[in-house]
């Protein structure tokens, strides 16, 4: 069965009824053949002519052709549900034998004819009880509309009560009227959308430009043109900003781990983009254990899997530590190429376990869609809520270190450590502790990371080198220096991008950073205290 013939008809009669008082078009034999059978500009125009002013068999007949159900035998256009044929002007059953309905020829449905037929569809759900459903048709018809639609726009705008789709809707009409042969209404409305943010309506302003022959309907097509242009720059620009913020969280995330067992502890950790892996790797197994045994519960499994993900990579970090790191401090060659191998060891476990290629870890649904801002810009959930946990990950380390007792172990241990065991300061737990506190942020940073992108035994790898010089550039040992380091490198890196594209950019940053380190070798934010050479 190719659509559900009852289920089409009670959709359709529940739209017709808000179409509110005034003559609707009554389909006829003759009408619906033209739709169907003949020169495409008269099927264009009749399915046009149908449109402005529809009645419910009107559109299931559309909605017919659209979904490729419509047959014609003997030279008139039928409705095909299953083994059953309907004449397409009542609705009614007729009776066909099967195998001339076999041997029925489909009506002609081509890339132009489709293309009408989508936006009639578009332009009747505009007459939607749904709000979401006339928002979504109004923005699917930017920069399509055609003066056929206007009686069916004015009909959808007199009825309209959201703001926000009035004001799209005006916009739709405007559109409409710049093909108009008035040259007063062609200027009207080429000034009216000139308040866009659409790039569908920048497009429409500029081919009319190339055709339009009235010196000014020409000037008020080029201001607007200009206008529409600035105001998408605009949204380029914040979305750029966006992106960086987004990028520089996410960098955030990485950096705030190899900040404590870098920065605070003097480790060059290797396998910390392994252990933000493997909190990745830990957010998908959860996934697959709501997906088994709590699928009702499968919308709050992301909020299980960032406990697990910490606490995953804090026990295989403390592992790390006193299984091989802590008999390497102080020295640092040792210990970059021994975490080198280690990390090797952990893709290759990984490998093992879940096989070579990437795994896919889905979106809850209240991480999926976005905020619309502008006509160009829109702010994804899933970015927004990474950027809200990056800070809230970011408020809880520096309460973790400022003002508690292992903040204050951690920070003793790290200025002075002989006099801190001298004080009775047990260095190397507040050492396992603090390399498991490192880890189980990355971890956590693996968990964020899944949700934007898949997850593989190479995640780490994009990011180690990212993570070490928001490090380095920040300040070693300092939290505000990494901040305000992920968010710059994020910010310029999305900007550079713009500019001479993705591998420019990293050289550019990169370039950038090593001039800045080679002026300034304590980075942003110098480590605060007294030297005997001071």
């Amino acid at each position: 069965m190719r659509f559900r013939f009852a289920f089409r008809r009670a959709l359709w009669t529940g739209a017709i009824a808000l179409l509110g008082a005034g003559p609707s078009f009554a389909l006829t034999p003759e009408q619906a053949q033209k739709m169907a059978i003949g020169d495409g500009d008269a099927r264009i125009a009749a399915l046009q002519t149908a449109v402005q002013s529809p009645d419910a068999q009107t559109l299931l007949f559309i909605q017919a052709l659209a979904d490729g159900a419509v047959k014609v035998v003997d030279g008139k256009p039928i409705v095909v549900q299953g083994d059953k044929a309907l004449d397409a002007s009542s609705g009614e059953s007729l009776s066909i034998a099967a195998d001339a309905l076999q041997a029925a020829e489909d009506a002609m449905v081509n890339n132009r004819m489709r293309g009408e037929i989508d936006n009639a569809l578009a332009a009747l759900k505009l007459l939607s009880a749904e709000p979401a459903v006339r928002r979504e048709a109004a923005k699917a018809l930017q920069g399509q509309v055609s003066d056929a639609q206007l009686p069916l726009i004015d009909k959808a705008l007199a009825q309209e009560t959201e703001s926000d789709i009035r004001d799209r809707l005006g916009l739709l009409r405007a559109a409409a009227l710049l093909s108009s042969d008035d040259p007063a209404k062609r200027q009207q409305a080429a000034a009216l959308l000139g308040q866009s943010a659409q790039a569908a309506t920048q497009t429409l302003l500029a081919e009319r430009l190339q055709v339009e022959t009235d010196p000014s309907v020409k000037q008020a097509l080029f201001k607007s043109l200009r206008e529409v242009k600035d105001r998408l720059a605009w949204g380029d620009r914040l979305g750029a900003i966006f992106s960086g913020i987004s990028l520089g969280s996410i960098l955030l995330l990485v950096a705030l781990g190899l900040a404590i067992t870098y920065g605070l502890m003097g480790v060059i950790n290797m396998a910390h983009g392994e252990l933000m892996m493997i909190g990745a790797y830990a957010t998908y197994v959860v996934q697959g254990v709501f997906q088994k045994y709590l699928p009702g519960a499968f919308e709050w499994y992301l909020l299980a899997s960032v406990p697990v993900a910490f606490l995953v990579s804090a026990l295989v970090g403390a592992a790390l530590e006193r299984g091989v790191i802590r008999f390497l401090y102080g020295r640092p060659l040792e210990t970059l190429l021994a975490t080198w191998g280690i990390s090797l060891m952990l893709m290759q476990g990984v490998r093992t376990l879940f096989g070579a290629q990437n795994v896919g870890v889905e979106n809850p649904s209240w991480m999926s869609g976005g905020i619309q801002l502008m006509g160009n810009l829109s702010l994804p959930y899933n970015r927004i809520i990474i950027i809200a946990f990056a800070l809230s990950v970011l408020a809880a380390v520096a309460l973790l270190v400022g003002k508690t007792r292992l903040g204050l172990f951690v920070r003793a241990v790290t200025q002075n450590r002989p006099i801190a065991s001298c004080m009775g300061v047990n260095t190397a737990r507040i050492d396992t502790y603090a390399f498991a506190l490192g880890s189980g942020i990355a971890g956590l940073a693996g968990c964020a990371l899944s949700q934007v992108g898949n997850v593989g035994p190479d995640l780490g790898q994009s990011y180690i080198v990212d993570a070490f010089m928001v490090v380095v550039l920040g300040g070693v040992g300092q939290l505000a220096g990494t901040v305000v380091a992920a968010l710059g490198l994020g910010v310029l890196n999305k900007f550079l991008e713009g500019l001479a594209g993705a591998v420019l950019a990293k050289i550019a940053v990169l370039l950038l950073i090593i001039v800045f380190i080679q002026k300034r070798p304590q980075g942003i934010f110098a480590m605060k205290g007294r030297s005997a050479e001071a």
